[in-house]
């Protein structure tokens, strides 16, 4: 008990000697100063006052009989504002109202004049030890009580026979408010054999946590219980308490954000490897697009005028590389989203300009077997007021693109027809957090099973039948909002339709901001001499002849060193193109290699990527698949830079992306 309560033996008390005779305050200091700490007074009201203004006095040592007020009065006083336990000292005529008092809990004991001097010493130290064990204990009760009330945990103390000796938990924790006598009865929703368990499993171990889903208020909460032995090895009398006798402490908490941050984390984790995935076989695919839409574009230039069939062939065979393209662009959307410049975009309008085509897309239109449906209308009656929500930071093209996808999405989700709406409000993801816009598009269509709305955002994923979805319109949309800094929510449950929200976060500053230009130059180069770098036999060869058609002359190389041998042995050149993704020597380290060898040497990357990742801010670069035309504008563009002749990388101040046409 003493080292449960920080008693040390040295530890000096401080008493308080009240006797109306100064000669035995005398005696008492003499008898007692070597172990305790003393204050002595001869006055009653006095020793009040040393008694308020010293509140760590533990033992009051006074006489009974005094004028103007005796020992007990005394004691009954102190008591209103001291905790001190009392000692009388008295004579056998005083002896019924030290009884009185005893029994009144005034005192603890009484000493008898004359006082024999080591009982005396033994009855205040252990007077002084039982002072510091009780306010050990009410300090120690008050911490608990203090921590109980605060704490965000539910907690229940019980003992071995499952009663509950203290607990926290009210109706709003799970639990029952009424002053229930059995553990159990404080957590209805966990079945008989599952409470068993955590007690039994505790008792094995002393520790056992559980995981378990609740449903409470409507809505379906995760809570994780922990179980533990408390520390209580001994009995009074030494002997080990045995497990399955020792208390236990169960603590209780709400850890449905945690849950959802884990399965977003793991959703996070497996789209980034997802997007890795797709942006390379996407790369790969653009390889073989360029060599097929080039090589289709040579061919059609051979064919004669007679040769209608042989061109509609060709015609047909380019139409489908071209869909391919796109197809290839909307993976790398989601693998290696584009870095276009993000604008402060004002929700309300955007969402109104675009009422006509939403219409026009939710009208009548056939199912997957070619039957008519039933028509859906658009309620956009949520949508905020023009100027009552704040602008957001967003790529407008790519976010009207966004809203038209979902819309088409709650369109085929209701084949018999119903209504579609749209709505926009603020609001903050967490109490304390920033602002964000949201979006809401709602359906009242079939709805998703938690399987299907934790897969919707994979590519290639789609619940629509073959040949009626890519399954990368929502894996679209999720990258394009993360790049935003944006969230997309989902709140689907079968036969109750589904909610896409889209959240994002406001602009801080509002200003406008320019966007990159992406005008395609309409000059005509003179004959150059141009240096093909790319490890693509296909894409090199198709490279080569779009330039030799438009008079260039071209040397080509297969990797970054050959192209840095050719121009370090001399060799003059009045551009380069240059593939960004080559094995060895990448396209970013030849272009820095060959801007230290020779500074004035323009270098037009190309890219089967989304991003260029790292390159400069000023490089130009062009997308694969290119066309001649796409690619004669290019070439146009990086020649034309400012500084022709000089460093290319310190004149130009922005840069230009050059898509595909």
């Amino acid at each position: 008990m003493r080292e449960h309560f920080g008693y040390e033996p040295n530890e000096r008390s401080r008493i308080l000697l009240l006797d109306d005779e100064a000669e035995i305050l005398v005696a008492l200091t003499d008898l007692l100063e070597d172990e305790f700490d003393i204050l002595s007074s001869t006055d009653p009201v006095e020793a009040l006052e040393t008694l308020r203004r010293t509140p760590d006095v533990a033992v009051i040592v006074s006489d009974q009989r005094m004028p103007g007020m005796t020992g007990d009065q005394f004691l009954h006083q102190a008591r209103a504002f001291s905790d001190a336990h009392g000692i009388l000292l008295t004579g056998y005529a005083d002896l019924a109202a030290v009884v009185a008092a005893l029994n009144q809990g005034r005192i603890r004991f009484y000493a008898h004049k004359p006082w024999d001097s080591d009982a005396l010493r033994a009855m205040i130290r252990e007077v002084a030890y039982n002072c510091r064990v009780e306010r050990a204990l009410l300090t120690e009760r008050a911490l608990l009580r203090g921590l109980m009330e605060a704490s965000p945990l539910g907690l229940s103390f019980s003992d071995a026979n499952g009663r509950c000796i203290r607990r926290n938990i009210g109706p709003e924790r799970g639990g029952d408010a009424r002053a229930t006598v059995h553990e159990r009865d404080l957590f209805p929703h966990i079945s008989d054999e599952t409470y068993r368990e955590m007690c039994r499993r505790t008792v094995e171990s002393g520790h056992y946590e559980h995981l378990c889903e609740i449903e409470r208020g409507g809505s379906r909460r995760w809570q994780e219980f922990i179980r533990s032995t408390l520390p209580w090895p001994r009995r009074p009398d030494g002997e080990i308490v045995p497990p399955a006798e020792r208390w236990q402490v169960c603590m209780v908490r709400d850890v449905t954000e945690r849950m959802a941050l884990e399965t977003r984390l793991r959703q996070d984790d497996k789209m980034r490897a997802l997007g890795t995935l797709s942006g390379g076989i996407a790369h790969d695919f653009n390889n073989l697009l360029t060599a097929i839409l080039g090589s289709l574009e040579l061919l059609a230039d051979m064919v004669p005028p007679e040769g209608v069939m042989a061109a509609r062939l060709l015609e047909n065979a380019s139409e489908a590389a071209k869909r391919g393209t796109l197809l290839t662009r909307r993976l790398l959307e989601f693998g290696r989203p584009k870095s276009s410049a993000l604008q402060p975009v004002a929700v309300g309008p955007l969402i109104r300009g675009m009422q006509d085509l939403l219409v026009q897309s939710l009208s009548r239109h056939m199912t997957e077997d070619g039957r008519p449906t039933g028509r859906c209308t658009l309620d956009m009656s949520g949508v905020a007021e023009n100027g009552t929500l704040p602008m957001v930071m967003s790529d407008p093209g790519q976010l009207e693109m966004a809203l038209l996808n979902l819309c088409i999405n709650a369109r085929d989700a209701m084949p018999q027809g119903g209504s579609v709406a749209i709505s926009s409000r603020a609001e903050r993801a967490v109490p304390d957090g920033p602002v964000n816009v949201v979006i809401t598009v709602a359906d009242q269509g079939c709805g998703m099973t938690a399987d299907t709305t934790a897969r919707i955002f994979e590519p290639f994923f789609t619940t629509k039948g073959i040949g009626s979805g890519t399954g990368l319109g929502l894996s679209t949309i999720y990258s394009f909002l993360r790049r935003c800094n944006g969230d997309v929510r989902v709140d689907s449950r079968p036969g109750e339709g589904t909610r896409m929200s889209l959240w994002l976060p406001v602009c801080e500053s509002c200003r406008a901001l320019d966007a990159v230009s992406e005008t395609v130059p309409r000059a005509v180069l003179p004959p150059c001499r141009i240096l093909v770098v790319d490890d693509e036999d296909s894409v090199r060869l198709v490279t080569e002849h779009f330039l030799r058609q438009d008079g260039h002359e071209v040397v080509t190389a297969r990797d970054g060193a050959e192209a840095l041998a050719l121009v370090e042995n001399g060799e003059r050149f009045d551009l380069v193109v240059l593939d960004l993704m080559m094995p060895g020597m990448s396209g970013r380290e030849c272009g820095e290699a060959l801007a230290r060898v020779a500074p004035s040497l323009p270098v037009l990357y190309v890219s089967g990527y989304a991003d260029p990742g790292s390159l400069p801010g000023d490089a130009f670069v062009l997308d694969k698949p290119f066309t001649p035309q796409t690619l004669r504008a290019a070439l146009v563009e990086t020649l034309s830079a400012p500084g022709r002749g000089t460093p290319h990388m310190a004149a130009a101040s922005s840069p230009a992306r050059i898509g595909a046409g």
